[in-house]
């Protein structure tokens, strides 16, 4: 059993391992980003200041549903602004431009792959060794 701190309210939770906020901090958070996403729908250009105050949900919330992929900016909005985490650049969702994440999605698959290169050469050897010890008997 994983017990964990509410990362909002701060009381004990089991944690369940996906999210790091208790259930009722969960269902808050899902009804506030509920009336984010009704208010941008009715208002699309809108800018995050004012989409806190007319839905009474914080900016930095507001952010974080953006960089979770959860919201998107829609047109050319000027009042919300999302950086690529990796080179700066403008971004409508989540945390890296389409350029970055395809980079760091190519890097990770090289890795796995040069893994699995090590692990079949490793096995060879090892069957090539068995192989040779047969032979000598």
């Amino acid at each position: 059993m994983n017990i964990r701190n509410c990362k909002e309210c701060g009381k004990l939770f089991q944690y369940d391992g996906i999210s790091k906020i208790c259930f009722r901090c969960r269902k808050k958070d899902d009804e506030d980003f509920r009336r984010v996403k009704d208010y941008l729908y009715e208002n699309p250009k809108e800018i995050v200041t004012v989409v806190a105050e007319e839905t009474e949900v914080s900016e930095d919330k507001i952010l974080r549903y953006l960089r979770e992929g959860r919201l998107e900016i829609v047109g050319d909005n000027p009042g919300i602004l999302l950086d690529c985490e990796s080179c700066g650049k403008a971004i409508r969702s989540g945390r890296y431009c389409d350029q970055c994440a395809h980079d760091i999605e190519r890097g990770l698959k090289s890795g796995f792959e040069r893994q699995e290169k090590s692990s079949k050469d490793r096995s060879k050897n090892r069957m090539y060794i068995t192989e040779m010890k047969k032979n000598r008997k």
